[in-house]
């Protein structure tokens, strides 16, 4: 039976590719990611965004991404897995392009490249260390749940949002990142896992920015 979390497949009875040609659809299809999100903020007026009923925003956004999660997760099929993936790419690219129209485009460029040095460091922490991201996992799982509880608690009843939230996500994401590329690497080598393990990275490295945007913003 195929196991609903990409992390935990031990054995899917697909062939496996080289670690070579595994590495690079991982890099191939993050990139994807990130070549949509670009051309949706240059693109897509923000106005044309915010026009949208927020209720109706906010439904569409996460039936799309909870969506695009279950076809990844529990699809071997790796055109439906990347069909998944972009079901969560776009309403991402939706909250990214309101993000950066906040900001001075040399301050996003910055934030990416702080995120992106970040993830670098991050992935060779996972390869190096991958038992300890796999010990630390259950507790990274709480912290975001916690710090998103308080979060919503400050924003909805306090109508406040103190800064170390944002720095405590920034932690919790790079744990993620050194977790997931941990596993990725460790589970069977084969196309569809590489879509999967690629769209995991995406969602942490995207979340991983907008704080790092939001931080650097405040300097």
């Amino acid at each position: 039976m195929m196991e609903t979390n990409v992390f935990d497949r031990t054995s899917t009875g697909e062939r496996e590719i080289s670690a070579r040609l595994y590495n690079l659809t991982i890099g191939a299809v993050l990139c994807w990611g990130f070549l949509v999100n670009w051309l949706m903020v240059d693109n897509i007026p923000v106005e044309l965004i915010t026009s949208i009923n927020p209720w109706v925003f906010l439904i569409g956004y996460f039936v799309s991404c909870l969506l695009g999660v279950f076809l990844f997760s529990a699809s071997s099929n790796p055109l439906v897995s990347f069909a998944g993936y972009n079901l969560v790419v776009v309403p991402f690219g939706l909250i990214i392009n309101m993000a950066v129209s906040n900001y001075d485009p040399s301050l996003v460029l910055d934030a990416l490249k702080v995120t992106g040095l970040v993830t670098g460091i991050m992935m060779l922490l996972g390869t190096m260390f991958p038992a300890f991201f796999q010990r630390i996992a259950g507790v990274l799982s709480i912290a975001l749940l916690a710090v998103v509880a308080v979060e919503l608690f400050q924003i909805f009843i306090l109508g406040i949002h103190q800064e170390w939230l944002d720095w405590a996500v920034v932690i919790i994401f790079c744990g993620y990142i050194g977790y997931d590329w941990g596993k990725a690497n460790r589970i069977p080598k084969t196309l569809d896992n590489a879509v999967d393990s690629a769209a995991a990275l995406y969602m942490d490295i995207i979340n991983l920015f907008l704080r790092i945007l939001r931080i650097m913003g405040r300097k």
